[in-house]
């Protein structure tokens, strides 16, 4: 088979597997070959979906595909916090105490901290997401129930995204599942603002935006642009999934890889990828205006006004809101289901 219709074939597959991948105009067009290309070069596992958040085509390889989600499910589990907060079941002051099952090593403060330890939701919320500290999102985890997670996740069509065990990097890395069609879902709501509620949707992607681990998705971009993203790295896998915020042309960009022959070479390839996608959606913004298509337009305000921008204040929270008074892991009630259509089923990935 020659080189250009083993590249076409790959095309045609990831079209026939992945609706939203349906033919996508211009640029964009060309964007979706590009990425064939570079998947057939790719060093292990690898599945992709980027999409334009003004016009809602979408290009995808493989992008329904069952992986290790590593530490980018820390996204849904920010969102159940969120939810539940909405329910009214606890609130940004409330405090939390690192207990000693809650402990596991990697980033952030809480790694060598005391047990008893006190933080509150709004600490660790920023904890877990910009500096990824696996100890937060345990204890965010128990406040909230990884069941409540995983319905929740279940309730927006989201199929291939689960918590089959806490945050222990040495533990089963492949019990933490996602896929890019199914980040690429939920980071769509946030953008539109209409996950849990305006609010919300704002907050959340302000956390996103703060993001301290930048190597991946932004390293090949100009420096200043706002991406609104989370990576996960663990092993042998090695994913980042975001929102970039491209001036008149922001993007949904999920990029998941394991398997990996290392973890330099899927740095390189995320990046490959990034740097595609950003120069394809330049020259998409030029020809979706000469088209006269819409833009998208309350992304910009969306990363700009929150209150959880900057780090919360260091230390101890104050002890008089205690997580003991936390709901049973199963006295939430199941949210309402939503009307956004689930994925297409995809291959799995095998540990």
């Amino acid at each position: 088979m020659s080189r250009l219709a083993a590249v076409c074939l790959a095309v045609l597959v990831c079209c026939m597997a992945t609706p939203a991948s349906a033919y996508a105009p211009g640029p964009l067009g060309a964007l979706q070959i590009q990425l064939a290309t570079a998947t057939m070069h790719a060093p292990g596992n690898v599945a992709v979906e980027i999409k334009d958040l003004a016009t809602g085509y979408a290009m995808a390889i493989n992008a329904g595909a069952n992986m290790p989600a590593a530490s980018t499910i820390k996204i849904p589990v920010m969102v159940e916090v969120f939810r539940q907060m909405a329910l009214g079941k606890f609130d940004l002051n409330r405090a939390l105490h690192v207990e000693p099952y809650d402990r596991d090593w990697g980033s952030g403060d809480l790694v060598d901290a005391r047990t008893g330890t006190a933080r509150t939701v709004t600490q660790l919320l920023w904890l877990m997401i910009t500096e990824s500290d696996n100890t937060a999102t345990n204890m965010l985890i128990r406040l909230v129930g990884r069941s409540h997670i995983n319905a929740t996740m279940r309730s927006l069509g989201l199929d291939n995204t689960w918590l089959g065990d806490d945050i222990r990097s040495e533990g089963n890395i492949r019990s933490l599942r996602s896929s890019p069609s199914d980040m690429v879902h939920l980071l769509d709501d946030l953008a539109h603002v209409r996950l849990v509620d305006e609010w919300s949707s704002r907050e959340m992607l302000a956390i996103l935006a703060g993001q301290h681990h930048n190597g991946l998705i932004p390293a090949p971009l100009p420096k200043g642009l706002s991406i609104a993203h989370k990576t996960g790295t663990l092993h042998d896998t090695l994913n980042d999934v975001g929102i970039v915020y491209l001036t008149n042309e922001p993007y949904i960009i999920a990029v998941m890889t394991t398997h990996l022959r290392s973890l330099e070479l899927g740095r390189r390839f995320i990046r490959r990828v990034s740097k595609l996608a950003f120069a394809s959606f330049e020259r998409f913004e030029h020809w979706r205006t000469s088209m006269g298509l819409p833009g998208f337009q309350p992304i910009a305000s969306a990363v700009q006004t929150s209150p959880l921008l900057g780090p919360p204040a260091s230390g101890d929270a104050d002890p008089g809101t205690s997580d003991t008074e936390m709901l049973p892991a199963e006295s939430t009630p199941a949210p309402e289901p939503s009307t956004t259509a689930s994925p297409s089923p995809a291959p799995t990935d095998q540990p």
